[in-house]
């Protein structure tokens, strides 16, 4: 298993650019914060907590040579996976709560991109908790710039504070205009929320490990072909799960349920791809085939 998984062609689908920025790369852009300050922002109590790290980290991306500097970090390390296929989600969302221009940002991330083996596309994520009119901005910054990589909508943050319902305009916008559709649900909350995402017309699932608790969503997911963006060790570290031995994955899996394994925030919750794969095989008792089958998925479920 240990040897052909770092091998093994793989695409990333779920992960989030400010989540991949290291707190060295973070003292890099700002020498003057101790660097085991910046290091202590990555320990969380609960999923709430790294919330707030994640805000607090996108508060440090100030500039546009920032985020070009963390793009190139990011496709450094996929490459070196030989991830050959990301779809990365920028918080477009914490760009405009920060009141930054958006353009030049996007405009540096794609140029650093452009010379990376790794063939990017980019989701832009409106975030639940602020407003449905800050969303409807992310949208129309998506659909006007679909002729430069970007191919979906996103919807992250906190399934609690901001309820999939509330989105409904926006996500028609987005369809209509041609973007594809994802959403974070079932991570923190039950699979309620995974069923409200699929009613804006998600066509993916980020997360979504909560379906496991209700059997006709799992049918439903089998059924149309919708695919579950699963990341272990996210779901560990935040505490959405109490134990590896209680993650759905398999359950969800040997329910036909379409599976993809992802990162999520590599920096964040220290893990890498090829290590989220050898993960699901030690612990799930997925063979080669398998294995070998989820990184297909990986292409198949892709929006490009």
């Amino acid at each position: 298993m240990a040897d052909f998984l770092p091998e093994m062609p793989k695409a990333e689908l779920h992960v989030h650019l400010e989540g991949s920025v290291e707190p060295e790369t973070l003292h890099e852009l700002d020498p003057s914060t101790p660097l085991e300050e910046l290091r202590a922002l990555y320990c969380y109590a609960d999923f709430e907590d790294f919330l707030k790290a994640f805000g607090a980290v996108g508060k440090r991306l100030r500039t546009p040579e920032d985020y070009a500097l963390i793009v190139r970090r990011l496709l450094e390390r996929l490459a070196a996976e030989n991830v050959r296929y990301a779809e990365i989600i920028l918080a477009a969302g914490v760009v405009l709560w920060k009141g930054q221009r958006f353009a030049p940002i996007f405009d540096a991330i794609r140029e650093a991109a452009a010379g990376s083996p790794v063939e990017v596309r980019w989701i832009l994520d409106a975030v639940r908790q602020f407003s449905v009119e800050q969303a409807q901005q992310v949208a129309e910054l998506a659909a006007e710039r679909m002729d430069r990589g970007v191919v979906a909508l996103g919807l992250g943050g906190s399934e609690e504070r901001g309820p999939a319902e509330r989105f409904t305009e926006v996500f028609a916008f987005a369809k209509n205009a041609g973007l594809r559709l994802v959403a974070h649900a079932g991570e923190s909350t039950g699979p309620e929320s995974v069923w409200a995402a699929l009613k804006l017309g998600a066509e993916r699932i980020g997360h979504g490990i909560t379906a496991a608790r209700d059997a006709e969503l799992m049918r439903h997911l089998r059924e149309h072909g919708i695919p579950l963006e699963i990341c272990l060790t996210s779901n560990l570290v935040t505490g959405v799960v109490k134990s590896l031995e209680e993650h759905p994955l398999r359950r969800l899996y040997d329910a036909g349920v379409p599976i993809v394994l992802n990162t999520d925030d590599p920096a964040m919750f220290g893990c890498t791809l090829a290590g989220e794969y050898r993960l699901a095989a030690r612990q799930f008792g997925f063979s080669e085939a398998e294995m070998r089958g989820i990184a297909e998925n990986g292409f198949r479920y892709a929006f490009r």
